[in-house]
């Protein structure tokens, strides 16, 4: 049994937003390489990034108008990429449904400026659509980058949807959009699935081979190891637990070799690749060195059921000590689960969760769905998490004014490094707000999560 190590949350309140409507699993991207993209139910998407003004580091909000979204539609996904070399370019997918009263309608739009000097410009590419009309309830939108024999590579987008069939949208670069592939000519992996995909994940390894996930609403979690020189599935795996899959995610572990699972090789330090599972009423589970053991070495997050329903996930190196630390966000208070890596004997390496953070007062009460996003700064973290509370009003205890941030955080010595700006956050009094976003930061110094 593991000590009660609940406390409050290491993180300081950085900005703080106001959303229309309220989000959801699949509304939240990273856009470039410093922005984020927020979307809404009610068809509004917001772009969060840091501005650095007058050598002070401040928040900035602004809604992107997206052309070609009803007033009447809700968005259910968002995702983006940048295209791969020597491609030059933003994209950026939303589907949504439109509802006219007697009928439905999903559409993807993929926006995308193919302008000399606007590839990269938001509100530039906000006004290029393609416009496609779909004939399924779309679910995750994601994207993944193709490689060919010949070194070439390609970006693309995989559509999830109650059809039970993940859709393939490829740029046709000489009429400048995109078009729906069949998806087993690039992914054969994907072509014959057991029930609706919630989330999916693809992660590229070594001699043009990759690993491929996927979590099904009907508890099925399938793994693939290609060759995508063919492609060819190499091996394949499936299990099946007692609740719909909400996250799957693949990640490299460095190891010391005699730690490792791969046997024979004669290194200091090898890489294993593992695979977190998370679900709505079970435990979250990683499957070690799944390249080699498939899903046959389980190992349980301890505690990880404790909480409400975990909807997603996250492997970020938390406290930048160079491993990988898993984040849980939930459906109640509970945020997410602070973890670490414990050698055990000679059998390689087990999860354990050290820490549990709420980073709510009960008086704040939210119910929620977060996703996150780490900065490219080296000593600032930036979370942000998509939330709304249970009767669609902001708690009393945020309807602040806006404060001013200081200028500099002054501390001693060695510790005075990248913290301007860490510490503020802005609010402004209003009503009937149904969806916040909040942005944490942390500097880490002389503090240690463990």
């Amino acid at each position: 049994m593991l000590p009660d190590t609940r406390r409050s949350c290491p993180f300081a309140e950085d900005s703080f937003s106001r959303f229309p409507s309220q989000s959801n699993m699949y509304g939240l991207c990273q856009a470039g390489e410093q922005e984020l993209l927020a979307a809404t139910l009610k068809g509004k998407v917001v772009c969060f990034r840091y501005q650095d003004l007058q050598h002070k580091i401040r928040p900035v909000a602004k809604e992107v108008q997206f052309t070609y979204i009803p007033v009447d539609a809700e968005i259910v996904s968002i995702d983006s990429f940048n295209k791969s070399s020597p491609n030059r370019g933003l994209v950026v997918g939303i589907t949504f449904i439109k509802d006219s009263g007697d009928k439905a309608t999903p559409f993807l739009n993929i926006y995308c400026d193919y302008e000399p000097g606007s590839e990269f410009n938001l509100e530039s590419i906000a006004q290029s659509c393609l416009n496609l009309e779909l004939q399924f309830t779309p679910f995750q939108l994601y994207h993944t980058e193709l490689q060919f024999e010949e070194g070439q590579r390609e970006t693309v987008f995989l559509l999830s949807g109650h059809d039970q069939r993940i859709h393939l949208y490829k740029e046709n670069a000489s009429l400048h959009q995109f078009e729906e592939q069949p998806v087993e000519k690039f992914f054969p992996e994907l072509s014959e699935l057991p029930s609706n995909v919630l989330w999916m994940d693809v992660l590229s390894i070594d001699n043009c081979r990759r690993l491929t996930t996927f979590g099904c609403q009907n508890g099925c979690v399938g793994l693939a190891l290609v060759n995508q020189r063919g492609p060819e599935i190499v091996s394949s795996w499936r299990l099946q637990q007692d609740s719909p899959i909400s996250t799957v995610l693949l990640f490299p572990l460095k190891l010391p070799a005699h730690n490792s699972s791969k046997a024979g090789l004669q290194a200091d330090e090898v890489t294993e690749y593992n695979l977190l599972v998370t679900s709505t009423i079970e435990m979250a589970v990683v499957y070690r060195n799944v390249e080699q053991n498939g899903m046959s070495k389980p190992v349980c997050l301890t505690d990880s059921d404790q909480c409400d329903a975990v909807l997603c996930a996250l492997l970020i190196d938390l406290d930048f000590d160079g491993q990988q630390e898993v984040l849980l966000g939930t459906y109640g208070q509970v945020e997410y689960a602070r973890t670490q890596f414990i050698p055990k004997r000679n059998e390689g390496y087990f999860f354990i969760v050290s820490r549990l953070w709420s980073l709510f007062s009960p008086l704040c009460s939210f119910n929620l769905l977060i996703s996150f996003l780490i900065s490219t700064g080296p000593s600032v973290l930036q979370i942000p998490a998509a939330k709304w509370n249970n009767r669609g009003t902001v708690p009393a205890d945020v309807e602040t004014k806006l404060q001013e941030p200081p200028a500099v955080s002054h501390l001693p010595g060695p510790h005075r490094r990248r913290t301007e700006g860490t510490g503020h956050s802005y609010y402004k009094r209003t009503s009937h707000i149904t969806g916040l976003l909040f942005i944490y930061s942390h500097v880490f110094f002389n503090h240690s999560l463990v």
